[in-house]
This record gives C-alpha cells, structure tokens and sequence, in this order.
C-alpha cells in the first residue's frame, strides 16, 4: 500500500522490516539519529528504512543493527524464523544449577558454613580456575552452587558485626563471579538479581574494594543494555569513583586497581556514546592510574593492569567505530601478553572487530580463530563475534566463505 505522498506505508505490514526497527528503536529510547550515529549513518538513512524509502539492508548491515538494539534474534528484525541468538547464548548446561543457588535462602538452621578464609581461598582459586581454563564457563558454572550456597549461609550464620561484615564482602565478590558465568546467556532477570545481590551485599560490607567490585559489574550490565541506560551506567560509574577517590593515596593495589577500572569503563560508555574526546581522556587516566601499580600486577577480577591497557584502547577505538586507528592499537597491544584466557580471547574479538571496520575481513576470521583456541567458551557467546563470522559465511570470495563457515561450525552457530 502507498500512501498519497507516494511514500509505502510501513504499516499496511505489520510485518515489514522498517516497523519492526523502528518498534525496537523506540523500545530503546534512541532517536533516528542516535541509531544512523551507532550505525556509521545518518538519521535520514533510518527513516528511510523505517518509512520503506529503502529496501530491507544487506545482512551485515542487519546484524549491525542488531548489535546496536542488542536484539537477541534475528527473527524479531526480521519476522524470519532465523535461529540466530547474537547476544544470548543457548544457555549453559550449568545455567540451572547456578540459577537454582542463587534463588535459595539458607535458614540458620543449616549445616554450619565454612570459616572466612576457607571461602576466600576457595573464592580465589575459582578466580585463578576462571583465568587459566579455555572452557571457564564450565569450570566456575561447577564450583558456584557450593560456593553460593556457603557464602549465603556464611552472612546468616554470622554472630559478630565484623565477621558479617567480612561474610558479605565474600558473598559480593561470589555474586561479581556468577555476573561472569551468567553474562549473554537467556535469563536477564536472573542477571538482574545477580547484580542487585552484589550490590547490596558490598554496600553491607563496608569493604571499599568490594564496593568498587560491585559497581564496576553494574555499570556493565547498564551499559550492555543499550543507549537508555548509559546514564545508569555513568551514575553507578562516578558514584562509585567519588566513594573511591578520597581514599585512594593510602590504598591497596586492590583498590587502586578497582578505582582504575572504573575510570576506564567510563571511557567505555564515553565510547559507546561516541564521545571521542571524552573517551581518549578517561583512558589516558585509567593509564596513569595502571603506571602506579606494579608491573606485574594483575586484578584477578576486572583484568586491570599495566598489560591490559592496550587491549583497552582497541575496545575504545572500536566503540567509537576507528578502524584504522583500532587497527593501529591492535598492532601495538600485540606486543603483551594478556594472563587471563577469556580476557585474551575477548581481546582478539575486539581486534576482529577493528579489522572488519578497516575492511579486512581475513585478518578479521584469522583473529577469531585465535580468540577459538584462547577460550572457544567466550566466543561462543559473544554476539560480535557471531556477526562477523556469519557476516563473512556469506562472502563472495570462496575461500573466506570456507573459512568463516568453518569457524561458525564450531562455536556452534551454524550446523555441521
């Protein structure tokens, strides 16, 4: 149906690609212009789309979109039954048990928790666990029913002022774990209330380390779910740096380095906003805050370190859709190595990402493939990585079509 302008009515369809963007845009609360921007257009490009001037987009432009919305499937662009998840994954087989430790409440009649410093040896080497295994999905999604459940009952049971004090700041920081484990997996409540918990949990703490911990997972959750909630993100963001910062010249290196990854994560949502100035001078401060610790220190949490810098400013370059200068960062954060397996593979992501804006799809797939051997459990649920590799399974050129639909066999986003 055309209307008397001539221009097709989006609605005579309730089906057509353009009102299906514009319903979700509007969910997210950006304008056409905020959208056009995140996208490398113009706000006239999403009107046109919406309005049906222009015909439906190419699939790589779809999947853009479709990062930018954090739509979860490509059916709800679309209206095709694509069974495509780009941000969700299929749900880990530890999901459940994980799930089930968090929902529980321990009576203080249970069996007696284990003292503090058994929780936090074993809190610890869950950490250490997380970094070094390829599949840390698996291995933290073992140790976290137990280790929830006696954290939980650990605060319960607690007598004295300072033990719970102590119990809960334990407790935060097993929440600060399970955010990892349930990231990009398909229940956001359960993500919700695991951020929540933490939160509460630290402020009961009175710890300033496990404060910083806990905000510094809520500005990611904020800022992972889009363009209405950065100002959420900022908020927890620079609360958390204004409680920090006037206890920072007799701090630890944990603390130090918790306040630094904070000031980078609001360079991060500055990036995401596409504020390039703002962006590059949060980094330069999280870079001077990384040159006081030491050089071979580095936070078993966040990453936050000397060696994690560089990796950071590919992730800013990314965000703000530099191609060339991510591809400059890459080359030059190459020369450290990352300790942590799904932080090394998350790096390489965003350097896939850097190559694919630059226009080299190759080295974009050969990146990947090392993020694969790094830790294939992050790539799996790593909705970038998804968009490139689908992107390119539909190449012109054979052999990177092979090589791409090879890779997307196994992550599991493509049948064998």
């Amino acid at each position: 149906m055309t209307s008397q302008t001539g221009t097709p009515d989006p609605y005579s369809n309730p089906l057509v690609f353009g009102q299906r963007l514009q319903i979700l845009r509007q969910r997210k609360g950006m304008t056409r212009a905020q959208l056009g921007g995140l996208l490398g257009l113009t706000g006239s490009w999403v009107k046109s789309v919406e309005t049906g001037r222009l015909q439906t987009p190419r699939l790589d432009v779809i999947l853009q979109i479709a990062q930018v919305l954090r739509v979860g499937n490509l059916n709800e662009l679309t209206g095709h039954d694509i069974s495509v998840d780009l941000f969700a994954g299929p749900g880990h087989p530890r999901l459940a048990a994980v799930k089930t430790a968090v929902d529980s409440f321990p009576f203080r009649d249970q069996q007696g928790a284990p003292p503090a410093a058994h929780l936090r040896a074993r809190l610890d080497t869950a950490w250490s666990a997380r970094h070094k295994a390829p599949n840390h999905r698996e291995v933290i999604g073992a140790l976290l029913p137990d280790l929830i459940r006696d954290a939980q009952a650990a605060v319960h049971q607690a007598e004295r002022a300072e033990e719970r004090r102590k119990a809960q700041a334990i407790l935060s920081e097993t929440y600060s774990l399970c955010q990892f484990f349930v990231a990009y997996q398909p229940d956001a409540p359960l993500l919700w209330r695991v951020v929540e918990r933490g939160l509460i949990a630290a402020q009961e703490s009175e710890d300033p380390r496990a404060i910083g911990l806990a905000a510094w997972l809520a500005a990611q959750a904020h800022r992972d779910s889009g363009p209405a909630h950065f100002e959420a993100a900022d908020s927890v963001t620079h609360d958390a740096l204004a409680y920090l910062t006037p206890l920072l010249p007799d701090a630890s290196d944990e603390v130090l380095a918790i306040a630094g990854a904070l000031t980078f994560e609001a360079g991060y949502t500055a990036a995401r906003r596409k504020e390039t100035g703002v962006a590059w001078r949060f980094w330069d401060q999280a870079r001077d805050m990384a040159d006081h610790l030491p050089e071979s220190y580095y936070d078993p949490v966040t990453s936050f370190s000397q060696a994690i810098m560089g990796a950071h400013a590919v992730t800013v370059a990314v965000e703000l859709h530099a191609g060339g200068e991510s591809v400059r960062q890459a080359a030059a954060a190459d020369a450290v190595t990352i300790p942590s397996r799904p932080r090394r593979a998350r790096h390489r992501i965003e350097e896939a990402r850097g190559y694919q804006l630059d226009g080299q799809p190759d080295a974009a797939l050969a990146t990947l493939a090392k993020a694969y051997e790094a830790a294939p459990e992050t790539i799996r649920y790593n909705g970038y990585a998804k968009a490139i590799i689908l992107e390119e399974a539909e190449s012109k050129t054979p052999a990177r079509r092979r090589r791409a639909s090879e890779l997307a066999v196994r992550i599991g986003v493509l049948a064998a």
